[in-house]
């Protein structure tokens, strides 16, 4: 979440007369993440986030917004989204797509014990669960999947060492060589991040940011979850965190043989997408009011490890 686009409170007056939401209070920019303007926004009535998005295309983002009501409606602590006096949940905001979602309680953590990891992966296992109703009739193709990888991949290689870049080549080879087509499919949150769940103590009050959610891989956003929630500062993997997060998962959606065989390859793949992700972020930044890039480095080496580790990772930790 970051600003881009700036919003006067006048506008935002304007803005909010669209709603049944009482009077705006006070207002203030959002500088953590990285891809849309976010404001946390005070009215009479309550509290919400406003997302003015910058990327995504006005036909795109209904998926979401529904995405995160059917969740928030099925049990899911996601942030409802609030609809406008015409019953929509999208309007429009300085030229720009904008929603309105409700402010979760809670606070993201930085370093998650294995109380938290548990919870967190307890509550990854459930929207799992609770979103396969949602894809039987809604569906949207992962849009940083392997052909992003690789427009990515030669936009980015050019502009940083040629080791990493080398690196990058020999773990997409390496990626191309594994498929497993009979892996579980559905929608996946496919970035909850540590900034991207809400906590109260031990307790997960938040799951929030659903922009990349789609059709994907069930492992593949569980390996999304443990690359960030279960590593130490150098990146390599906690054992406690670790089996705290996978017991809870498994506990509420049992892994399958499968899935135990493809998932040293499921952490390489996410380690993959996102430090390209973060080097696209570096290599050719946006401009913006308050915006937060993230350090690529961190999972350059969260790559090497889990390469390094690949026995190690087969470990029956469920």
């Amino acid at each position: 979440m970051s600003v881009y686009t700036a919003v006067e409170r006048d506008e935002l007056e304007a803005f909010l007369a669209d709603y049944t939401l009482g009077e705006l209070d006070d207002y203030q920019g959002i500088s953590a993440g990285i891809e849309n303007t976010n404001f946390f926004v005070t009215t009479t009535r309550g509290r919400y986030v406003l997302t003015l998005f910058e990327q995504l295309l006005p036909r795109e983002i209904p998926f979401f917004l529904e995405l995160t009501h059917f969740l928030s409606e099925g049990g899911i602590p996601a942030a409802n989204p609030q609809r406008n006096r015409s019953g929509r949940f999208l309007s429009t905001l300085n030229g720009k797509p904008a929603a309105l979602v409700e402010r979760l309680s809670g606070a993201s953590v930085e370093a998650p014990n294995e109380a938290q990891c548990a919870a967190i992966g307890e509550g990854l296992a459930r929207l799992h669960v609770v979103g396969a109703e949602f894809a039987r009739n809604r569906h949207r193709v992962n849009d940083r999947g392997p052909r992003w990888w690789k427009v990515t991949a030669e936009r980015v290689m050019p502009q940083i060492p040629a080791e990493e870049a080398e690196l990058i080549r020999e773990e997409m080879r390496f990626q191309a060589d594994h498929h497993f087509p009979e892996l579980p499919r559905s929608i996946i949150h496919a970035d909850l991040f540590r900034d991207n769940a809400l906590f109260e103590g031990d307790t997960l009050s938040g799951i929030i940011d659903f922009y990349y959610a789609c059709n994907s891989l069930l492992l593949y956003d569980l390996a999304v979850l443990v690359n960030d929630w279960c590593i130490a500062a150098d990146g390599t993997l906690d054992p406690g965190r670790l089996r705290a997060l996978l017991q809870a998962y498994h506990g509420i959606r049992p892994l399958s043989a499968v899935e135990r065989q493809a998932w040293p390859v499921m952490l390489r793949a996410a380690a993959l997408r996102f430090w390209l992700s973060r080097l696209q972020d570096a290599c050719f930044p946006r401009p913006g009011e308050m915006t937060h890039i993230k350090d690529p480095g961190a999972f350059r080496d969260i790559l090497r490890d889990r390469i390094a580790q690949r026995e190690w990772l087969l470990a029956e930790w469920v």
